[in-house]
């Protein structure tokens, strides 16, 4: 069975966004929704699948000596693997202790841990190609609404000039006791602290949708969709529209024991995010309907916050 569902959130082209298309209705969509897919980014299909199946290759067939060299020791940081099970989205976002149940390769600008050249030429390329991507995309999100706040001295371009991270997440199909009857969810509801995220994801084989969004208190499914990746707007664009653009919460949900066969899936995922040293109001923050309890202080900086989501996420879980 293929992926057959039908998106509910609308579809739009880079390039005709680019040309000035479209305005309207994207002004409406990145405000009201904040969740789109994107066609013609300059990332083709081609180059998704060479990177997913280098980190694929490495997944199965990697040694366990070999995946521990390219573990991070650096719990701030989000480099080379991290293990099936070794991360807890829900411990971030206080909604229980349960893992995500994925494994994940990731790599930023600099501190990268690569386990062979050719996986880091192939990752690097794969890199230079969705941070153009994702800033051509930040930027016209955040000149749809109008509202770009640049009271800090930062223009667009440099608030985009920034430090992103490139993650590929493999969902194994889940044992029995992480079907739904036993366990909603492979990944908790969360927003994504970036600018705003692209998602490259392959289908489930039996065709079950994993990736929901919260739209109008709704879940809406995020099915694959081919040429295209899916754009989440995150925690930061709010912070620098004013509140015009909302982050929406997303989750991947685990199959029922009628769907745990075939519903293994891949999700290349590439957030946009601000440089560390970016500075924000944190009683906006929580005016937007921004989770910030772990900061004190009027200001903070998107450094203070990372810093402490990742710290919480590899804590030992209880479950």
């Amino acid at each position: 069975m293929t992926d057959t569902a039908v998106p509910r959130v609308p579809i739009f082209s880079l390039t005709e966004l680019k040309r000035g298309a479209d305005q309207e209705a994207f002004r409406e969509c990145v405000t009201e929704v904040g969740v789109f897919y994107l066609t013609d980014c300059g990332v083709r299909e081609q180059d998704h699948r060479l990177a997913t199946d280098t980190a694929m290759d490495f997944f199965e067939h990697g040694t366990p000596q070999e995946k521990k060299a390219v573990t991070t020791n650096i719990p701030t940081m989000r480099r080379g693997y991290s293990a099936l099970e070794a991360e807890s989205t829900a411990q971030v976002t206080r909604t229980g202790t349960y893992t995500d149940y994925s494994m994940s390769f990731s790599m930023g600008v600099g501190g990268n841990l690569f386990p062979s050249q050719r996986f880091e030429e192939v990752w690097t390329d794969y890199f230079a190609g969705l941070y153009t991507a994702a800033r051509e995309t930040a930027k016209v999100v955040l000149e749809a609404t109008g509202t770009y706040d640049g009271s800090d001295g930062r223009d667009i371009d440099t608030l985009l000039d920034c430090d992103p991270v490139l993650r590929l997440r493999y969902f194994p199909e889940v044992p029995e006791h992480r079907v739904a009857e036993h366990e909603p969810r492979r990944m908790a509801p969360h927003y994504d602290l970036s600018i705003v995220t692209l998602i490259h994801q392959t289908p489930c084989a039996n065709g079950f949708v994993s990736l929901q969004a919260e739209i109008g208190g709704e879940l809406v499914d995020l099915p694959h969709v081919p040429e295209a990746v899916i754009v989440l707007c995150g925690a930061i664009a709010p912070l620098v529209t004013q509140g015009a653009v909302p982050a929406p919460r997303h989750h991947v949900r685990s199959p029922g024991a009628d769907r745990r066969e075939g519903s293994g899936r891949t999700s290349s995922v590439f957030f946009l995010r601000p440089s560390t040293d970016f500075s924000f109001s944190v009683p906006k923050a929580r005016a937007y309907g921004l989770e910030v309890d772990t900061l004190d202080g009027e200001t903070a900086t998107f450094g203070d916050w990372i810093g402490t989501n990742y710290v919480t996420m590899h804590a030992t879980t209880t479950s």
